[in-house]
């Protein structure tokens, strides 16, 4: 009877195990991104199909683009930690100065190429700003391609000529980095822009060419001035980020499959992937025969000497955060280096 006991019990045990082992899984993803968005379609759905095919289909997605789950873009972090969805992919910076951190990325010209400094970016909070996103599971990291100037009315050749212009930023250290070019900062989220660029809120706003389609842009402002290859006025820092709970929850071999789709190499393949999309929204403002510009090395440089102080201001207020900031600071320029090379 001991023995009939032992194996009945063995024999739930392997139907327990079982069961687990063909557990399947939906996971809410939510982001800001319109449907029609290059990123959506590009990277978050490639990404998704990508992890469903691996799992054999026992991970599935329920996939909500443009906040269809309510709330804003700065809620998309607190979400995630909540539990509220399962995935986000959202901006760090849309809630100012929480993330102070991974912001040395989106300094002046310290991004070369969105491919390097995605994967810079992932080594960097990994050992200098591990507890950056302590209460979420971070999946990836990533930044766009170059952001420049795109005006309304007229071309930027210079820095003198940003004086008075009011042009929209997406982030803090943008914000400040424009107001120290002599522009007047604004502030906005990207699908403000159309809006306020048309109506004259603004007269120009920084963003990378990838995105210029899914906002008509092109069709908003007729003047473009954008800096030589490998050379970007600032980034953004994005993260794809998963409720802690919900990864601890799954079974091994489907917290493998997301293991798998994690990391530095995928935080490579979302910055090269989103920048690959910067060609085909500049042809749509070339085929409306826009104007373009590119600074020459002496134009760069007057912007750069003018760009210093925004390093320096970023150094002293991380140090006043009890963070050593020259350490971040060079931390971030030599994993560039690395991963530029």
């Amino acid at each position: 009877m001991k023995l009939k006991s032992l194996v009945a019990g063995f024999g739930l045990a392997l139907a327990g195990f079982g069961a687990q082992a063909q557990q399947t899984v939906t996971l809410k993803f939510h982001t800001f991104m319109a449907p029609q968005s290059q990123v959506w379609r590009t990277m978050h759905v490639a990404w998704m199909d990508k992890v469903e095919k691996e799992s054999g289909g026992r991970i599935k997605f329920e996939k909500f683009p443009a906040m269809q789950l309510g709330g804003t873009p700065a809620n998309l972090y607190d979400q995630a930690k909540d539990g509220v969805v399962d995935v986000v992919w959202t901006l760090p910076g849309n809630t100012p100065g929480r993330f102070p951190r991974v912001e040395v990325f989106e300094l002046p010209f310290v991004m070369t190429n969105a491919e390097a400094a995605s994967k810079a970016y992932w080594e960097y909070i990994n050992t200098v700003a591990k507890d950056e996103f302590k209460d979420v599971h971070v999946v990836a990291v990533n930044v766009h391609g170059p952001g420049f100037f795109h005006s309304r009315d007229k071309q930027i050749k210079s820095v003198a000529d940003l004086k008075g212009m009011k042009v929209r930023g997406p982030t803090r250290q943008i914000t400040k980095l424009l107001g120290t070019l002599g522009a007047t900062p604004v502030g906005m989220p990207l699908p403000q822009i159309p809006d306020s660029i048309s109506k004259g809120v603004i007269d120009a706003a920084v963003v990378p060419w990838e995105v210029v389609p899914a906002i008509k842009l092109e069709e908003l402002a007729k003047y473009h001035s954008e800096f030589p290859t490998g050379v970007s006025l600032y980034t953004t820092t994005f993260v794809m980020a998963m409720n802690k709970a919900k990864y601890d929850s799954l079974p091994p071999d489907l917290k493998k499959v997301i293991d798998n789709n994690s990391g530095v190499e995928t935080s490579g393949w979302l910055g090269k992937t989103q920048q690959s999309n910067d060609p085909a929204g500049k042809k749509m403002s070339e085929d409306r025969k826009n104007v373009h510009y590119t600074f020459t090395a002496q134009e760069t440089e007057a912007f750069r000497k003018a760009a210093d102080l925004v390093d320096d201001e970023w150094v002293k207020e991380m140090n006043g955060k009890n963070f050593n900031g020259k350490l971040l600071l060079d931390t971030a320029k030599s994993l560039m280096t690395k991963y530029s090379k």
